[in-house]
């Protein structure tokens, strides 16, 4: 199994769960975080920076089996993508075992 972390635009949310859906994609863990990027800053309308240490973002956490782990990768990527500084990045990482707590399911059966 993969787990898919995201953090993205909070604008893009719905279009990415909307894409995500259209993949058949029934369960994730949505968070509303903050962070900073390598710019550690926002380019405001007359190009100046200005300086945000912060920046408001969603985090997207999936669990899939293996075999869809990189069609999932690229809807989201597509899907969040505005060719602009600070659209996000995704972090993709093996997990050993899942266990639905409520039936004792494990692995695939339990996501």
């Amino acid at each position: 199994m993969t787990k898919i972390e995201a953090v993205i635009r909070p604008s893009l949310f719905e279009d990415v769960k909307a894409a995500l859906a259209r993949e058949g994609v029934e369960g994730m863990t949505i968070s509303e975080v903050t962070g900073s990027g390598r710019r550690r800053g926002q380019m405001g309308p007359n190009g100046m920076t200005t300086s945000t240490h912060l920046t408001p973002k969603v985090k997207i956490e999936l669990v899939v089996p293996d075999s869809k782990a990189a069609t999932l990768l690229e809807v989201i990527r597509v899907a969040a993508a505005t060719g602009k500084v600070g659209d996000g990045k995704i972090w993709i990482t093996h997990i050993d075992e899942t266990i639905r707590i409520r039936t004792g399911e494990r692995s695939e059966s339990a996501v």
